[in-house]
């Protein structure tokens, strides 16, 4: 069996969320082993998170350049490293690591500004680095089924893009309450111009993208910020424009009650529709035509290889996978992508096709982009805005 490829990570020290998400991913496949961190500005807590996580103490940074420069000067320094810090605090981590020669798999939005975004693609265009955004959705199953289908012309020519994200726990104002994960999320300071639309927005539009295969011209929205004494929004509507004449629409709330993390997505085309519900990920609804619905499972026969790969589908049908599974898959592709760049021999080797769903620095522009037209067509009065 290959060694496991050594992993850093910046943020993601005690009580945070997504850290240890990101923790359980790239370690259910066995392909990383977490070896360093910067895991918080306070240096209490850096070290105790990193004594909690088994990271010895020469490795548990303050800061991220402290990590990037001590990490690339040591014969096992890290081959990788996770930035899951808020999104203010995505840029500089990823400009050190990749100027450092350590590949880098950055938790979305790729950043909170839009140049930003742009400089760090130009950055990893010249670098010899990887690069790779967590959209967590594209790695399910059926998401890639899905995408198979509509690549496949099972739907004919696309004509219409639903997706909504609706959730209810930034219903009241509890940043005020000192609710940390609301807080950052609530802040233009760290979490950028965008409230619901760069946290879950983003994977709404992402996720559109991923399986349709089109991205949309233009948009028009249409942003509200409910909760009294909110800056950024809490409620977005959103029509999109494709050049093939398809038309789309896209909510993301955070002030939906009775919603708890109710993805969904259905796409529709002259020959049939599909429907996926994050809630309930492990079937895929096809509505042929004029024809009987079938509902796909993961596992199940009948798949393409994109859903049915030993990587994607670790257990047999009937038995549930989601949100922690999605996440290994991209840690997975992750892992076959930087393995594709070692040369053996003098020979590279190539990337699989499963890593080549993994979602890019060009995928993370895109939905920073997104962010930054829905509130200028706001701003302007919703207004029809390029993409």
């Amino acid at each position: 069996m290959a060694k496991r490829i050594r992993l850093g990570m910046v943020g993601g020290g005690q009580g945070a969320f997504i850290g240890e998400v990101h923790r359980l991913a790239a370690r259910l496949d066995n392909r990383f082993e977490l070896c360093a961190g910067a895991l918080s500005a306070d240096p209490e807590r850096a070290r105790a998170s990193a004594q909690e996580l088994g990271i010895s103490a020469d490795r548990a940074y303050v800061s991220f350049e402290e990590m990037a420069q001590a990490e690339s000067q040591r014969e096992d320094g890290v081959q990788a490293v996770a930035i899951v810090t808020p999104n203010h605090l995505h840029f500089e981590p990823a400009k050190a690591m990749l100027a450092a020669g350590i590949h880098v798999i950055c938790d979305k939005p790729l950043t909170s500004d839009y140049a930003q975004a742009q400089e760090l693609a130009e950055i990893v265009s010249k670098s010899a680095a990887q690069f790779a955004v967590t959209y967590n959705y594209s790695g399910y199953p059926l998401v890639r089924e899905a995408r198979h289908l509509i690549a496949s012309g099972a739907l004919g020519a696309i004509r219409l893009v639903q997706v909504e994200y609706p959730q209810d726990w930034l219903a009241t104002n509890i940043e005020a309450e000192g609710q940390k994960q609301a807080e950052w999320r609530t802040d233009p300071a760290r979490a950028g111009a965008g409230g619901s639309i760069g946290d879950i927005g983003t994977h709404a539009f992402h996720l559109a993208g991923f399986v349709s295969g089109m991205q949309p011209t233009s948009l028009l929205a249409d942003l509200t910020s409910f909760v009294p004494g909110r800056v950024l929004d809490d409620n977005a509507h959103i029509l999109l424009r494709y050049a093939c004449g398809a038309r789309g629409m896209l909510w993301a709330s955070q002030v939906a009650a009775g919603q708890e993390n109710a993805l969904r997505l259905r796409v529709y085309g002259e020959t049939g529709s599909l429907e996926w519900f994050q809630e309930n990920p492990n079937q895929l609804l096809h509505r042929p035509l004029g024809a009987p619905m079938r509902t796909l499972t993961r596992g199940g026969s009948g798949l393409s290889t994109e859903a049915a790969v030993g990587a994607v589908t670790r257990i047999p049908a009937g038995h549930p996978e989601g949100f922690i599974e999605g996440f290994a898959t991209l840690y997975s592709d992750f892992a076959d992508l930087i393995e594709s760049t070692a040369v053996t021999g003098g020979v590279a080797a190539t990337a699989s096709n499963q890593a080549r769903l993994l979602p890019t620095v060009a995928d993370g522009v895109k939905g920073v982009r997104f962010v930054g037209a829905a509130v200028e067509s706001m701003v302007g009065g919703s207004v029809w805005v390029a993409l």
